[in-house]
């Protein structure tokens, strides 16, 4: 069989566990159900035409374990529907009806729609099981796995998605590699093709030609995968660098206080195991810009409780911080935890795998390399020359892969350069720190710090002064040759022992600087 022949003499380590995968799923559905209880559903596109040719090889495979064939495949018996469009391109229907005829498929041509035609189909024949050539990153994707019934409402059968974890760099290296035809549309620089209504030829691939004729690039050419879809017609957030949930973006400008949180994933923190350093050196960061820090967090190693923390936190919060859990081991769940809560998949991301790869190198394998999966749809990479890696950012979550304490100074300046120049991250007023000592009993000083609290709230140092100053003298005088003027955010008391002095510690903003009592 010529394509599993070319795999296997190819030298792209990634394209045969791919291919391995895709051909175990199809044997796994050719084994539960019988060859007239399945179909397949081909368009034209390049990924039903890359399933379109993984099928001929699984099929083939199929019948040589059960020692049916011993020669080349012959015939191609799997049904095919081809759901016919007045509004598909003449090149989709002409590259349609020429593959049908050159490996024999069986051609069920449906004109109405989607729904309608395949409730009509599956009345008239015992299909229990389609193939479909859906990849993660498809918008009909969400909460698919590689079987998965149909949606309620729909006719029941089972969805068979070989392909859906295959990347856009995936598709086009079988392709190639493989020497199989395709639709010409994508020699003429289309990514992603749906309609003659909602599709262009992606700009990206666009070539200057000295007679102002617009020429593209072909397909394969597109280096971002994520971008395949760029020449399809799609509303877009007005800014990809927003801060907030989806509700609206944070005006920086305007807002005199933003919030942030901080979520540590590990157990081993949980159980005392080992020292969280990470968390107080990033929580001293934070403040370091001008933000609150509204709750610190350690959840444990498990998608869900992560998913569950994320969910409450990017809500509340102008942005989250959340550190551990990232990377090849079983526990490290965090990007599955991020992804739920933003209920997308994880799904492979070509750039990010490309770093990885140059950091682990013949290491990074398609089945281990569970770690270029991240959220779908939501996932911008944070670029920075000192990084060996990106940071990833998740709409208002930013997820830190550092382990240890230089590792996070390291990728915190990186962060600080980036907002620079994105402005996703402003810097505010910072905060500045007081505290006063005094000998003074807790029950001494806790009615009137507690009226203090009640009475202003927005108190100035000024005014905290010349109220602590009923019972902490001396230290009036001291405090005003400091000459800053609070809006006091927080105050907090404590003492370093038992026996020791009460020391209250006032904390705010820099208002304006006032004349010394």
């Amino acid at each position: 069989m010529e394509i599993d022949k070319a795999i296997r003499e190819s030298d792209d380590r990634r394209l045969k566990t791919k291919y391995n995968n895709a051909i175990y799923v199809i044997k796994r559905a050719l084994a539960l159900y019988s060859i007239e209880e399945v179909a397949f559903s081909f368009n034209g596109g390049k990924d039903s035409t890359v399933l379109l040719h993984l099928l001929r090889a699984g099929y083939f495979l199929h019948k040589m374990e059960q020692k049916c064939s011993n020669g080349g495949l012959t015939s191609f018996p799997i049904r095919t529907i081809y759901f016919e469009s007045s509004a598909a391109f003449p090149e989709i229907n002409s590259f349609t009806y020429d593959t049908a005829s050159s490996y024999g498929l069986q051609l069920d041509i449906i004109s109405s729609d989607f729904k309608s035609g395949l409730e009509k189909l599956l009345k008239a024949n015992p299909i229990r099981a389609i193939f479909l050539g859906v990849r993660i990153g498809d918008p009909t994707a969400v909460g698919q796995e590689q079987f998965s019934p149909s949606s309620p409402g729909w006719p029941p059968f089972m969805r068979v998605n070989p392909i859906l974890d295959w990347s856009y760099r995936d598709v086009w290296a079988f392709i190639l590699t493989c020497k199989v035809q395709y639709c010409s549309l994508y020699d003429q620089g289309y990514t992603s093709i749906g309609s003659i209504h909602d599709t262009v030829p992606n700009a990206l691939l666009s070539i200057s030609d000295s007679c102002c004729k617009e020429k593209f690039k072909p397909a394969y050419l597109l280096s971002d995968g994520r971008l395949e879809r760029a020449g399809r017609a799609k509303k877009f957030s007005s800014s990809i660098n927003n801060v907030g949930n989806g509700s609206g973006s944070v005006d920086s400008h305007k807002s005199s206080l933003l919030v942030a949180s901080v979520i540590a994933v590990g157990e081993e923190i949980l159980f005392g195991t080992v020292e969280d350093q990470l968390g107080p050196s990033l929580r001293r960061k934070i403040h370091s810009i001008g933000w609150s820090v509204s709750q610190t967090v350690v959840v444990q190693n498990d998608k869900d409780s992560v998913a569950e923390e994320v969910e409450r936190r990017k809500s509340t919060n102008d942005m989250v911080f959340i550190y551990g859990g990232v990377g090849p081991l079983h526990s490290d769940v965090t990007l599955a935890g991020v992804a739920k809560a933003f209920g997308v998949r994880l799904a492979p991301d070509e750039e990010f795998e490309e770093y990885l790869r140059h950091l682990i190198s013949d290491h990074c394998t398609g089945d281990q390399n569970e770690m270029a999966l991240l959220p779908e749809g939501i996932t911008e990479l944070l670029h920075h020359e000192k990084l060996a890696v990106p940071l990833i950012k998740c709409q208002n979550v930013i997820i830190f892969t550092a382990t240890n304490a230089t590792e996070l100074d390291k990728e915190w300046d990186c962060l600080i350069e980036l907002t620079r120049s994105c402005g996703f991250l402003p810097t505010m007023v910072p905060y500045v720190s007081k505290h006063l000592q005094t000998n003074l009993s807790d029950v001494e000083t806790a009615q009137p710090l507690s009226k203090l609290c009640l009475e202003f709230p927005d108190l100035n140092i000024g005014k905290i002064l010349r109220f602590l100053d009923l019972f902490l003298g001396s230290f009036l005088y001291i405090y005003c040759l400091s000459s800053y003027c609070f809006i006091v955010q927080n105050e907090g008391c404590y003492r370093k022992s038992r026996k020791g002095p009460l020391i209250i510690s006032f904390e705010g903003k820099v208002k304006e600087i006032f004349a010394v009592f």
